[in-house]
């Protein structure tokens, strides 16, 4: 498409119309802000619509759902007395997808309105505008991870009815790791939607790679089947979610794993934006 220049003539192709060969950077005219003010727009475009605060809602429902009917599952059974945030650590595997979705609908929204040519427009640098998503989303998605920890590990402390420990570092520790957790899970989550750019396709990978392909290899059992599910996004997630010491990979390896999934999904994403129009 063309834009009227201000003496009414007819400029090249805007950053948002470019194609394939366009490059990452725009015209200097007008004052984009910088990183900040890309992170400020986000915040504002996330804030203002209903969907993320849905999100929020029924992840926190969730947790307390989950977290509940674990710690009364160790009761009734008479499970070993186990670390109180082990039940915030497990609701995990479902809760995730709560942030799954803010992420998805934070960048296919924009994708399905149009509105992705006004960012780009805006904000030309084309990393910038991704690496904007993630620190919102990432944010986010710490935050209310860590809240909805807390509030889960309160929850279950009193459905355990003894069978659970409580020792404040070790709480502290793995409520912290949820947080992290969701968050990496959020940059995931953008990487994957700018790769997908449909909403579909972006939760169809993702449930995939975080619950179905996990739960078939575990389902399948053998020690290789189970290391390669070690190796995907909750595999490890759960590794250092879980107050756990005694096996490999340490915690430090596991939240390295996860990061190096959020890292690939984030440059795969990149390069699907740079390379297609909005």
């Amino acid at each position: 498409m063309t834009t009227k220049t201000a003496q009414g003539g007819t400029g090249g192709k805007t950053a948002a119309g470019t194609g394939r060969g366009a490059p990452d950077h725009g015209s200097t005219s007008g004052s984009t802000g910088g990183f900040a003010g890309a992170v400020a727009s986000e915040w504002v475009k996330l804030s203002s619509v209903r969907a993320p605060l849905l999100c929020l809602l029924a992840g926190l429902a969730m947790t307390g759902v989950f977290t509940f009917y674990y710690a009364s599952i160790a009761r009734i059974n008479g499970h070993p007395v186990q670390p109180v945030g082990n039940a915030a650590a497990s609701s995990v595997v479902l809760v995730q997808f709560a942030f799954v979705v803010l992420a998805t609908v934070a960048v296919t929204s924009e994708y399905s309105t149009g509105g992705m040519r006004s960012s780009l427009l805006w904000v030309p640098r084309r990393h910038r505008v991704q690496a904007a998503k993630a620190v919102v989303v990432a944010v986010v998605a710490f935050v209310a991870g860590t809240v909805f920890a807390a509030v889960g590990t309160a929850v279950a402390w009193g459905a355990f009815g003894g069978r659970a420990s409580f020792e404040a570092g070790t709480v502290l520790a793995q409520v912290l790791a949820v947080g992290v957790y969701q968050a990496l899970v959020a940059v995931l989550t953008v990487g994957t939607a700018f790769a997908a750019r449909h909403p579909a396709g972006s939760l169809s990978v993702l449930v995939t790679l975080l619950w179905a392909l996990p739960s078939v290899l575990l389902g399948l059992g053998g020690p290789q089947l189970a290391a390669v599910a070690g190796r995907l996004p909750h595999g490890a997630g759960d590794r250092f979610l879980r107050a756990v010491a005694d096996a490999p990979p340490t915690a430090a390896t596991a939240v390295l794993t996860v990061a190096a999934w959020a890292a690939a999904a984030h440059l795969a994403g990149l390069y699907v934006l740079r390379r297609r129009d909005a």
